[in-house]
Parts: structure tokens; sequence; C-alpha cells
């Protein structure tokens, strides 16, 4: 093979030659008589395999380099064999999250004019009455569970079925990855070869994973990492749709039942459970890291977890779909009492960051930007080699998210602009402050969604609140939705009148006055942890709120 050769499915033979016995995935198909979780399990070697036999089969249906391909199987051993098959063809995954609802994932299926299929029946069933967003699709291969587990030949084939690895270079496409939507349409992210090496060569170097440790992603993407890394995958019992609602219960039994070192999870998911853990007396002495991100970490969360990870430390990775990891944050640096954001910590290695003047117009080079000094808030941009460099077929939202670092710059590339808020202290920890979208512009100058935040949850019945404004950009009044369930009327007087008190204390929240409160909130489906903070705004365009007036 040559040196030249660039691409994320190489990793799978190789893993595969330095642990072939060792377990590579584990699916979840019942529970034993003794009460623990009855696992399917294959072995790196079964599973490099198993991506061979996929390969084979996707060749002989017609798809070929280049081809983008649409994926919809299930997690864990379909996903994970189908997209290494499809990486060493040299064809283009198109990975679109299944829970989005169903116009948001139809029109990300006709923007990434996908000419092949691979799907379960109903995902099948679907394209065929949803023609007009399927209508470049030429090619259909089906996941059956009975066909994909070609699992009773084991160790007979697994020395004649090997991985061919298409000489795909750095900077050919190799997957087209959806953004969750929070704040707009979700956009597919351009993702090269070379991106993903860099992605595994910065998350094993930050974190320190080593070959041999037992994963637990409920993230289903996330598994995809887990090949590359030499780490086993347990396919944890969670609906990709609804990961917030998947019982907390299984999810310790799996982590406690195979030794689980190492998870990724939403702060929702992982308040679930730590409240499980906590209200059973339970710990997880397995687990040597928690990777907990999509949206900032509580301070209780942060508390309770050292509770229960009596061997093991959480951690908050900061990035996003189009660039990650950025930064990283451990419980060990977080400050408690902060009031001006959410730390997220230390750029990781090769990655460089920047805080410049907030902007909502497209800035097309570094030269249109204004960098801020050490303290003040600002728009954060990123670059390095994880960052991509376009959204698939949507050139006005690559123009307005790229800044194009020009010569006589020593590495003329691409600055990504994270779409948040944040700035930089003296020490070069990153702090967040929300998303650039959801901030509030009054006539006072803008407030920022996490600082104001903040100081709310300090009231104990305060959960999730979100910061909103009312009225027109430039001259919004501030407001605070609260998720709470209140029995009357005087109920929200009260309450309004203690979250004014808070109010007044700190200098970026004095001005709010105005509290409204709801039993949920809108949040989104793949972390169930970013709070719709503009539709809630629209909705308390038309409901009552309680104004709490300032002392006199």
């Amino acid at each position: 093979m040559s040196a030249a050769i660039t691409n994320i499915a190489r990793h799978l033979p190789l893993i595969a030659a330095q642990q072939p016995d060792r377990a590579a995935v584990k699916i979840p198909r019942g529970t034993t008589r003794a009460g623990d979780i009855d696992y399917l399990t294959l072995s790196f070697a079964e599973l490099a395999a198993e991506a061979a036999a996929w390969q084979t089969r996707l060749a002989a249906a017609g798809i070929a380099r280049g081809d983008r391909t649409l994926v919809m199987v299930r997690p864990g051993l379909p996903l994970i064999a189908s997209v290494f098959a499809l990486f060493a063809l040299g064809a283009v995954p198109v990975v679109i999250d299944p829970g989005m609802g169903l116009k948001s994932f139809l029109g990300c299926v006709a923007r990434s004019r996908p000419r092949a299929l691979v799907g379960i029946p109903l995902a099948q069933l679907v394209s065929r009455i949803a023609r007009r967003s399927f209508r470049g699709v030429a090619v259909r291969v089906t996941a059956r569970r009975a066909l994909d587990a070609r699992l009773t030949r084991r160790n007979a084939e697994s020395d004649k079925l090997k991985l061919t690895i298409a000489p795909t270079a750095a900077d050919d496409l190799a997957a087209i990855l959806f953004t969750s939507g929070s704040t707009g349409a979700p956009k597919g992210v351009c993702y090269e070869h070379g991106m993903f090496e860099a992605q595994v060569r910065l998350i094993r170097a930050t974190y320190g994973i080593a070959l041999g440790e037992i994963d637990l992603p409920m993230l289903p993407v996330f598994a995809l990492f887990n090949p590359a890394l030499g780490m086993t995958t347990v396919v944890p019992e969670i609906d990709p749709s609804r990961p917030a609602q998947a019982n907390p219960e299984r999810l310790v039994r799996a982590i406690r039942q195979e030794q689980v070192t190492n998870s990724f999870g939403s702060p929702t998911l992982w308040r679930n459970i730590a409240d499980y853990c906590q209200a059973h007396a339970l710990t997880l002495p397995s687990l040597r890291r928690v990777l907990c991100a999509g949206a900032p970490v509580p301070v209780s969360l942060w508390r309770d977890a050292a509770k229960i990870l009596p061997h093991g430390r959480l951690h908050s990775p900061y990035g996003a779909t189009e660039a990650l990891p950025v930064s990283s944050i451990s419980a060990d640096d977080v400050d408690p009492r902060a009031v001006r954001g959410a730390c997220v910590g230390r750029p990781v290695g090769e990655i460089a960051v920047k805080i410049i003047a907030l902007a909502d117009q497209p800035l097309p080079t570094l030269a249109a930007t204004r960098e801020l000094p050490s303290g003040e808030i600002g728009e954060i941009i990123v670059s390095g080699p994880v960052v991509t460099k376009a959204y698939d077929a949507l050139p006005e939202a690559t123009a307005a998210a790229k800044i194009e670092e020009l010569p006589p710059a020593k590495s003329p590339g691409v600055w990504h602009r994270m779409g948040d808020c944040g700035w930089r202290d003296e020490t070069g920890r990153l702090w967040f402050c929300g998303r650039k979208a959801e901030r509030v512009e009054t006539v006072h100058g803008p407030l920022f969604t996490e600082p104001c935040e903040q100081v709310f949850r300090q009231h104990p019945r305060v959960g999730r609140c979100a910061l909103i404004g009312i009225g027109a950009r430039g001259e919004q009044t501030p407001a605070l939705v609260v998720e709470a369930e209140l029995h009357d009327s005087a109920a929200g007087r009260t309450f309004a009148r203690e979250l004014r008190v808070l109010a007044q204390e700190n200098a970026h929240t004095m001005r709010i006055e105005i509290f409204y409160f709801r039993p949920d909130f809108p949040v989104d489906v793949r972390h169930n942890a970013k709070i719709h903070r503009l539709a809630l705004a629209q909705w308390a365009a038309t409901a009552t709120g309680y104004r709490s007036e300032p002392k006199r």
C-alpha cells in the first residue's frame, strides 16, 4: 500500500492485525437468565472481514469511488461495517440524523444528491415514496439482519476476506455529515480523508486513548472513530431519534458489566445516568473518561460526576460538526462560581483560535476581521487540520462561515466561524458565551446567553433557562424563559420576584425584568441538550410573562 494513500478505512486492517482476537463490536440482543445484557460479539478480525464482505457486496451492486451513498442503517455493526466499506471503496457516505423530522431529512437528501442508498427496508420504502428527494438514486442495497450478519462463517472466512483500500488522497472528499440544525436548517459538511485522519490523531493525543479500551458511544456517529482508535464498541441501547428517553439503568448496566473505560454523551444523558447512580448508590469504577458535549455542562453535573467516577474524569470537548475537537476542559479546571461564560478549556494541539469583533456579514479574508484582546467578548473562529472547508451545495452558507487566510501567511488555509461568541482569558483559556444568532441586541448593547443564564441557574428551582429577545434587533427587550411547572399565577409572580433579585446582583443581567415559565423546552434531536432559544422567542411573543419591576 502506498504511503501517499490517506484513507480512514486503512486503520481497520491495521488494528485487526495488532489485536485480531480482541472484541471490536458488541451488539445487545436481549437479556440473559442471570439478568445481564446478552451481546453478540465480533473480534477485530471478524469486523475487518465483515467490512470486506460489505465492500464486495457494495461494489457488486455498482457503487464505485466517488459515489455519494446515503447510509440509513441501524447503529452498531451495520453502520460501522458499511461505512468503513464505503471509505475503502473511495465512495462518499452521506450520514443524516434520523430524528430531525421528515421535511428536513428529505431536504438534506435532495441537496446531497446521493447516487446510491444503503438502507433498511423502511428506508428503501421511503425512497420510493419520496421520489423527488431520491431522484438521483440509481443503486439500492438493502440492509437486512439476515443478509448482513455473516457471523456463522466466523474465523474460517476471516482470512479470506480482505479490505481493499482505494488510493484516496488527503484532500479527497470522504463523507458528508449533517449538522443538527439547532439555529437554522441542517447543512451538509464536506469531510476530506485527511480531516478524519487528523481527528483520530488529535482525539487519541488529547485524551490519552490506548489500544484495547472499551467505549460506549451514545451518539452513533462517534462509534466510527473506534476501529481507528483500537477501542471496543459496546453498542448502547438507545433510540438515536429519541436519545434522552434512553433507560439509564440499561446504560449503567452496560458500563459496569462490560467494564467500559470511555463514553461520549450529551449533558442530558449524563445527568440522567448520574441521577440513577446516586439514587441507587452506584459508582462506575471502570470509566477512565467521560466526554460530555453538545451543550455547556451544568455545574451540578461537574460536581456529581466526580461522585460516580472514582477512577475517571469528566471532560467536555468543544467543537462542532464543522470543526472537532477545538478545545477541551476537564473537571479539575472548572470554576463553579463563573458567571461570564462557560470555560471550554485550552485549544487542543494543532488548533488555532482567535476572537474577532462581532459581524453578521461574510468576512472573505482575515484582513476583513479585527482581532479582539483578551477579556473582550467577540466571535470565535478556528483553524487547523480538522477544520472543514465547505458546506455541500451551499455556496452562500460557505461564504458566510469560512474566512480565507491568504499568503504571506505561513500556512494558507481556512478559518471557520463557529457561530459562537466567547472570549480568551490571559492564560489562553477559551470561554463560551452562547450562539451568535441567539445574542440579544438591546439599545444598551448585546447580551449573551450563557453568562446571563449562569446567573439564574444559581436559583435552586432553575434547571434549564433561556435568555431571549423581544422586539426588533438593536432595540430588543431581554427576557428569561424558565423550564418550570407552575400551579397558578401567584406562584409565577413570586418566582419572578426571586429571579429579579438575582438579576440585580450582576451588571449584565440587571435589565432583565420579564420572566416566562413553561413546563418543557424545545431542544435538538442529536444531543437533547441545545435549547432552541429562537423558537422560545417566537412562543413568548404571544405568551404571558411576569414583569418584576426593579427595586426603588
